[in-house]
C-alpha cells in the first residue's frame, strides 16, 4: 500500500474519531498535547519561537481551503504565535493568491530547523473556556520548539479581519502581472455568483446542509434589479453571471442588457473577475465570499451566511427574499 493511500485512510479514520468524540468528556483526552498539558512541563518562557498553522483541507474546493488558512493566520496572532504558511493542494492555486509568498513553511520548520508538529484540539472561538484549554496547551510546550496545527476545518467566523493582509498578499504576488480580464474600463462592470453544481444535485437528494445553501433566480434577480436601480455610474452598466450549467437554466436574466454568461469559464479566472468587479453580489459560497474579501468595491450579500461581514459602506447586506437597503 503506497504512503499517499495510507495517509488518506488514516486521515479518515481520525476525522470519525474526532466527529465520534467532539462534545464528550473524552474529546480532548484523544490529543497527545492535552496529555502533555496535564503532565508535562511549563518552565521556561520561549514562546516567541513557536509557531501556528493550519491545514487546507485537500479534499474540498478552495474557498474551503482559504477559509483553512485564514483561520491559522488569524488564531497564530490571537496565540502570540508566530504563522506557519501550509501550501494549498494545488500548486497553482498557491502561486495565483500569492498567500504563501515570504512566509516560512511548517515543512521548513521541521525539516531544516529542528521544530516538530503538535496537533491541538478543536475549539469554539467563543467559549471561554475552550480558549483557555487550548492556551494551557501552548504554555505546556513554551520549553520546546514547536510548530502547533490546528485540527482540520477549525473554524473562524469573522474572516475579514484579515482583510487588509490578505489584499496585500494578492495583490502584491507575482502572478499578478499574468492577469487577463475580459472587463472593459468603458463600462461599469457588475459581476453575480450564483452558486448552482453541488447544491443544484443537493436539491434532488434533499441533502440538508446543500439545502441550505440554494438560492433562487428569483432572489439574484431582485438583488440586481436593485443595484441597477441603485449604482451612481456615467458609464454603461455591463452584467457577468459567474455560474455551473446551462445557458437555459438562467434564462430570466435575458432580461437584463449586456449581459454575458461565464458558465465554461475556469475557476481561477471566474474568482478574479469577482475580484476585480465594481460591484460583486455573492452567493451563500465561500468562493464568491473569499473575492470578496479580494474586493475593492462593493460588495451585495447575503445575510445568514456562516462567515461575518465587516459593517461599513461597501458591505450591503440583502434579506432572504432579495432585499436590498442601499
Amino acid at each position: 500500500m503506497s504512503s499517499i493511500i495510507w495517509a488518506k485512510i488514516r486521515r479518515k479514520i481520525w476525522a470519525k474519531i474526532v466527529f465520534n468524540a467532539r462534545g464528550k468528556n473524552i474529546y480532548y483526552w484523544i490529543y497527545s498535547s492535552y496529555w502533555h498539558y496535564k503532565f508535562g512541563s511549563n518552565s521556561i518562557d520561549c514562546k516567541e519561537f513557536n509557531y501556528y498553522s493550519a491545514v487546507p483541507n485537500q479534499g474540498a474546493g478552495i474557498g474551503h481551503q482559504m477559509a483553512n488558512w485564514i483561520a491559522g493566520y488569524w488564531f497564530a496572532e490571537q496565540f502570540e504565535l508566530k504563522f506557519a504558511h501550509i501550501p494549498f493542494s494545488n500548486n497553482s492555486w498557491e502561486i495565483f493568491l500569492g498567500f504563501g509568498e515570504n512566509e516560512i513553511t511548517v515543512n521548513e520548520l521541521v525539516d531544516k530547523q529542528g521544530y516538530k508538529k503538535v496537533l491541538l484540539p478543536l475549539f469554539d472561538e467563543y467559549d471561554n473556556e475552550d480558549i483557555e484549554v487550548i492556551k494551557k496547551i501552548i504554555s505546556s510546550y513554551q520549553s520546546q520548539k514547536v510548530v502547533f496545527i490546528a485540527e482540520q476545518d477549525q473554524f473562524y467566523k469573522n474572516q475579514y479581519r484579515n482583510m487588509d493582509e490578505l489584499k496585500r498578499k494578492f495583490y502584491a504576488a507575482k502572478s499578478r502581472e499574468d492577469d487577463k480580464l475580459i472587463f472593459s474600463e468603458e463600462y461599469f462592470n457588475i459581476a453575480i455568483h450564483v452558486r448552482r453544481g453541488d447544491i443544484s444535485i443537493g436539491q434532488l437528494n434533499k441533502n440538508p446542509n446543500l439545502l441550505l445553501r440554494w438560492q433562487d433566480n428569483d432572489y439574484f434577480i431582485k438583488v440586481l434589479e436593485k443595484v441597477i436601480e441603485s449604482v451612481k455610474t456615467i458609464k454603461p452598466i455591463r452584467i457577468f453571471l459567474f455560474s455551473q450549467g446551462e445557458k437555459n437554466d438562467f434564462l430570466d436574466f435575458n432580461k437584463f442588457e449586456n449581459i454575458e454568461y461565464c458558465l465554461d469559464m475556469k475557476a481561477k479566472d471566474s474568482f478574479l473577475h469577482m475580484v476585480y468587479a465594481d460591484v460583486l453580489i455573492t452567493s451563500k459560497s465561500s468562493f464568491s465570499y473569499k473575492p470578496a474579501l479580494l474586493n475593492n468595491g462593493l460588495k451585495i450579500v447575503p445575510n445568514g451566511f456562516w462567515h461575518g461581514y465587516p459593517e461599513n459602506k461597501n458591505w450591503i447586506l440583502t434579506d432572504g427574499s432579495g432585499i436590498v437597503n442601499f
